[in-house]
């Protein structure tokens, strides 16, 4: 039996410099409890990456898996980026993981520069954001398609994929398979699994290590409806 799918019709879901659901990249076999676990209030584990092409970041932060903070209003003053973020969910997964959380990128970044990233609300924190030639923030594609961006951490970066905001992506595996090359093998879903019918943007962390070229790195997607698509991780890591 195929994943059912329930909603009036497909809706995208372009909250650029206001509400994207983050999403995690627990197990589905994680049972929730019924007493939310408090979200890190001290900064510790934010991290940020720059995903499809500057309109958007990928706020990491550590919590549960399975209640990803959104975000409420963006600001910008100069060369830093104020994200508030809210509570979502109130039955959470007693697991303790970066999760990420997209994040729209209003227009007054100089891009190319760093940009200090701060969290207020649930988590607060803060994250340098190294600068990257050549992106333009505000300016979505509206094409739906991946990305993919390096944050702080070593090892570590963002992907955006889009698709069902209740059905959320889950890496099974994510190795190094060239010289700047990473594959990311998407779990496959359960086929009994029930999802909404919209169009939302998914941001999710994965890691890699034995890179022997940091920069130039493109994520091979495969798993899940993908078969090999390639996209550049922005940035160095």
């Amino acid at each position: 039996m195929g994943i059912r799918l329930i909603g009036a019709g497909i809706g995208l879901v372009m909250l650029l410099g206001s509400v994207l659901v983050g999403c995690s990249t627990s197990s589905p076999g994680d049972a929730p409890t019924q007493t939310p676990v408090e979200e890190s209030t001290d900064g510790a584990g934010v991290e940020a990456a720059w995903l499809e092409g500057g309109a958007m970041i990928g706020v990491v932060t550590l919590g549960s898996s399975s209640c990803v903070p959104v975000a409420g209003e963006v600001s910008v003053s100069g060369q830093v980026l104020t994200v508030e973020l809210t509570e979502f969910g109130e039955v959470c997964t007693r697991d303790l993981v970066p999760r990420a959380t997209g994040v729209g990128v209003p227009e007054g970044l100089d891009t190319a520069q760093d940009v200090t990233v701060i969290t207020t609300g649930a988590v607060e924190g803060e994250a340098l954001l190294a600068g990257v030639d050549g992106l333009v923030p505000g300016d979505s594609s509206m094409e739906v398609l991946p990305s993919a961006g390096w944050t702080g951490a070593d090892g570590q970066f963002v992907i955006l994929t889009w698709g069902s905001s209740s059905c959320l992506p889950v890496i099974e595996n994510s190795e190094a398979t060239g010289p700047a090359e990473v594959t990311v093998t998407f779990a496959t879903p359960d086929a009994d699994q029930v999802c909404t019918l919209d169009m939302a943007p998914q941001t999710t962390v994965a890691w890699v290590t034995d890179l022997e070229d940091a920069a130039d790195v493109e994520a091979v997607l495969t798993g899940s409806g993908f078969d090999g698509v390639r996209v550049p991780i922005i940035g160095v890591n």
